[in-house]
């Protein structure tokens, strides 16, 4: 085995010249190799200084001059779109709400003092798709009739037979105990409230910065798209076939509690019976928000809690059984929750989340944030992967964060050079330069054999041993 060490020469001269050549562009990076904009951005912000001091530093300012610079300095992208969709949301609700222009006024004095001021924005500015959600889905009930399209009542019992040959809803509702209704109550009536927030807590203590904000933004758009197909496609739920059959359905008339009336009547309180029966959406069957939020928070927290995997999906299973054993929904409407839950997640994985280090216990001990999936390499890609015991990853780099707050996923409180830590452990100032290193205990490397046709070795005893080298491979 031959060791070459990187040593740093000088730039070759062409012995001619023409105007307007470049030659780096005649054989460019892959574009899935080159340095994102975000990148440059934050190796910008190391050198001259403007990089936060701690991945998991808090705004404590009231300035609201501070956010207002920001924004007339801010170049916006097509992911801002998510802020014209939220405030269009909120003046739609403000517009259908009886009139009370003083408190219309004073409702959007307080919301833009609440974005703008840094010691605010920081959590409600990522939260403002949740609280957008709440407005909408309650003030939805103001909608005059004429405006609302139709009641379909057969639709989703049909689709129940034709994908699983019975009403599964039905079926796991027709037989009660009280020791069913309690079991079922708790994820469907304590569960589904409480945990989002318990989640955020969790999320934003143990989990990696910047988690807590993803979660709350895709946690609120999978919300409102859901109120919107509810609001849209209106279907009525399994209670309403048990009680009027498959009779048309009209506005007007009142919800209905169903399993939850049980429950009341056994704690002797009026918990669920006053507020089902004079719900905003009554007949918002699909999808069912109660598994797609079990599903949202199932999928953040087993990928920054991968250990705790299977009781998640106990609980997705448990709370999938409870709505359907308290005639709530059908099972079509769980898959519609489910699919709306996944595509969040993975959209938000993919371009936004931070990445959990494992070795790390809260977020006070993180360094630096990856951002996103990481992209596979030639050597992966190739199905060399770790599992092999030779696919490093060699050529993968940090997806770093954006600082602007009003940016999905992003926080001001994480910054993924904020510690000194440059690309591939180059110490340079200079954006962009790898410094030249040999290699050390520390540094991840493998030996693996290759014949001389750059296949690598099977293990088998080759003719010559001159056939095989040695690769020394590290990063």
């Amino acid at each position: 085995m031959q060791e070459f060490v990187a040593l740093t020469q000088a730039k070759p001269k062409l012995p001619f010249s023409l105007p307007g050549l470049n030659i780096a562009q005649l054989n460019p990076i892959p574009q899935k190799y080159r340095p994102s904009r975000r990148l440059r951005l934050r190796q910008r912000a190391k050198s001259t200084g403007s990089a936060t001091d701690d991945v998991t530093t808090l705004q404590t300012s009231f300035d609201v001059t501070e956010s207002w610079n920001k924004l007339r300095n801010r170049k916006w992208r097509i992911y801002d779109l998510q802020h014209l969709v939220v405030f269009a949301l909120i003046m739609f609700s403000l517009f259908i709400i009886p009139p009370a222009p003083f408190i219309k006024a004073g409702v959007l004095v307080v919301l833009a003092l609440l974005l703008l001021m840094p010691i605010t924005q920081q959590f409600f500015l990522p939260s403002l798709p949740i609280w957008t959600y709440l407005f909408y889905f309650f003030s939805s009930r103001f909608i005059e009739p004429q405006y609302r399209p139709h009641i379909w009542v057969k639709v989703l019992p049909a689709l129940e037979n034709v994908l699983y040959g019975a009403n599964l809803s039905n079926i796991l509702s027709a037989r009660t105990h009280p020791v069913l209704d309690i079991l079922a109550w708790l994820p469907y009536g304590l569960c589904h409230f409480a945990l989002p927030l318990i989640c955020s807590i969790v999320l934003f203590f143990f989990a990696a910065p910047g988690t807590t904000p993803v979660f709350a933004r895709a946690f609120g758009y999978m919300c409102m798209l859901g109120v919107t197909i509810q609001l849209i496609l209106p279907c009525t739920p399994p209670w309403y076939e048990r009680a009027h059959g498959l009779e048309p359905a009209h506005y007007g008339m009142e919800g209905s509690p169903a399993g939850l009336a049980r429950v009341d009547e056994l704690l002797g309180v009026d918990m669920y019976t006053t507020s089902f029966t004079t719900a905003p959406v009554p007949f918002g069957a699909f999808p069912s928000l109660h598994a797609a939020n079990a599903v949202l928070e199932a999928l953040f927290m087993q990928y920054c809690f991968p250990r705790f995997r299977p009781y998640f999906i106990i609980y997705v299973g448990w709370v999938w059984w409870a709505t359907m054993y308290l005639n709530h929904h059908y099972a079509i409407d769980l898959v519609g929750g489910g699919v709306i839950a996944a595509v969040a997640y993975y959209i938000s994985r993919t371009r936004w989340l931070p990445r959990p280090q494992l070795d790390k216990s809260t977020r006070w001990e993180y360094d630096f944030v990856e951002i996103g999936d990481q992209p596979k390499t030639a050597d992966e890609e190739a199905g060399y992967g770790y599992a092999a015991g030779y696919g490093l990853g060699l050529l993968d780099r940090r997806g770093l964060s954006d600082s602007d707050e009003w940016t999905l996923g992003s926080s001001s409180s994480f910054d993924s050079l904020s510690r000194g830590d440059t690309v591939c452990g180059s110490s340079s100032s200079t954006p962009g330069i790898l410094s030249p290193t040999t290699p050390d205990d520390e540094m991840r490397h493998v030996i693996v054999g290759m014949n001389p046709q750059g296949e690598l070795w099977n293990g088998e005893r080759p003719e010559r041993e001159s056939e095989l080298t040695d690769v020394l491979v590290m990063r």
